[in-house]
């Protein structure tokens, strides 16, 4: 049974609360030793071996002779280059998704909200070895597990890119600070802070991803909930009359269609439930094993409620108010003390061994237990 990873309360000797108040999406932060005695759970093998997988996404970034590439995994073993060649990084996302040690190291930033938290992206570099100077539209945590990468920062870059490179990299990076990061140091980064990481000799960097709601998206979800419950009515024209101007638009139909789209403005409830729906969905190479000899619902009542369960490390699982929703589905309506049990499942990701849960409860759980989305502990 996995350790539940301890939610960080400070970062070096900086409380997190002072860190949120005084740095979060207003200015970088380099916070040394801020998991003092931190090792890296991740070797460079490790990260060779995720990026042979057809499931992991991967890329591989090289510049040689003064040219970049970049190939996108999954990537035959020949394609990485030799650890001793200088001046190549290899990217691994998601990598919370495949290595328990991954969703542990990422469990310990929950004190930023799930529906914020993106994914754990893991970094091998030569020496030498970065992406570039870019800007990143979202927050970003860098950590240094292994080896030390020189990082240079920019607050109000020129955003014009260099035409004709496979990556978006910045035409007139002008550095402004510069840090050199060792083991356990942590640089935050707003959004729109541009930046350039090079390794000093060979590294790996920890990067802590954060999602921001696609608003289009949202607004297109809150739409089709409103479909899901709409009674269609079609305009009548009232008072109509021979007209002399046939190509144009009356009056009347703009009114209307104002009316209409008045009374299709989304409630507090559907935003709510696009929004959990849009931020518990998991990424799109996530797949769930589920059990290979799944238990008979009884036998797993009986044992859910002697041993517990935890959630499946890609399980993503969100509420607001009385809704709840699971790696991309809205729950059915539940009562007061089962919403209660899956709150606090959802807050600790994992439920307590406990008597006397209720049937329906007992049978949403066994749906996903039989999804593989939870595990018996």
């Amino acid at each position: 049974m996995p350790a539940v990873a301890r939610v960080l309360t400070q970062l070096g000797n900086m409380p997190v609360r002072e860190f949120l108040a005084r740095y979060w999406q207003r200015r970088p932060a380099l916070i040394r030793r801020a998991l003092p005695g931190f090792a890296s759970p991740f070797t460079a093998e490790t990260l060779f071996e995720l990026s042979l997988r057809d499931e992991v996404e991967s890329r591989l970034i090289d510049r040689a002779r003064g040219r970049w590439r970049l190939r996108h995994g999954p990537l035959p073993r020949a394609a990485i280059p030799s650890r001793k060649r200088a001046g190549w990084t290899l990217l691994v996302q998601g990598v919370d998704l495949h290595l328990q040690a991954g969703a542990d190291l990422l469990a310990r930033f929950r004190f930023l909200p799930d529906a914020r938290l993106d994914d754990l992206m893991v970094s091998y570099a030569s020496d030498g070895g970065g992406v570039g100077p870019h800007v990143d539209s979202y927050d970003v945590l860098l950590l240094q597990a292994y080896g030390k990468r020189r990082w240079s920062i920019q607050r109000k870059p020129d955003p014009a890119c260099v035409p004709g490179l496979p990556l978006r990299q910045l035409a007139r990076f002008v550095p402004q600070r510069e840090w050199v990061l060792e083991p356990g140091d942590l640089l935050y980064l707003p959004p729109g802070v541009a930046h350039d990481g090079v390794a000093v000799g060979e590294c790996i960097t920890c990067s802590i991803g954060f999602r921001t709601p696609a608003w289009a998206d949202l607004a297109a979800a809150c739409n089709e909930l409103q479909e899901n419950n709409d009674s269609r009515t079609t305009p009548r024209d009232e008072a109509i009359v021979p007209s002399s101007h046939p190509a144009r638009v009356t009056a009347r139909m703009v009114e209307q269609a104002q009316q209409a789209l008045q009374r299709r403005r989304p409630t507090r409830t559907q935003i709510a439930q696009a929004l959990l729906q849009q931020a518990s969905e998991p990424k799109p190479r996530v797949v769930f094993e589920p059990p290979a000899r799944a238990m008979a619902p009884a036998r797993f009542a009986d044992a859910l409620q002697l041993r517990g369960a935890r959630s499946d490390r890609r399980t993503r699982m969100l509420y607001w108010d009385r809704i709840l929703a699971v790696n991309g589905e809205l729950v059915p309506l539940l009562q007061t003390e089962q919403r209660r049990v899956l709150k606090i499942f959802a807050d600790r990701r994992t439920l307590h061994a406990q008597r006397k849960l209720p049937a329906a409860l007992l049978s949403l759980l066994y749906e996903w237990y039989s999804a593989g989305w939870i595990h018996l502990q």
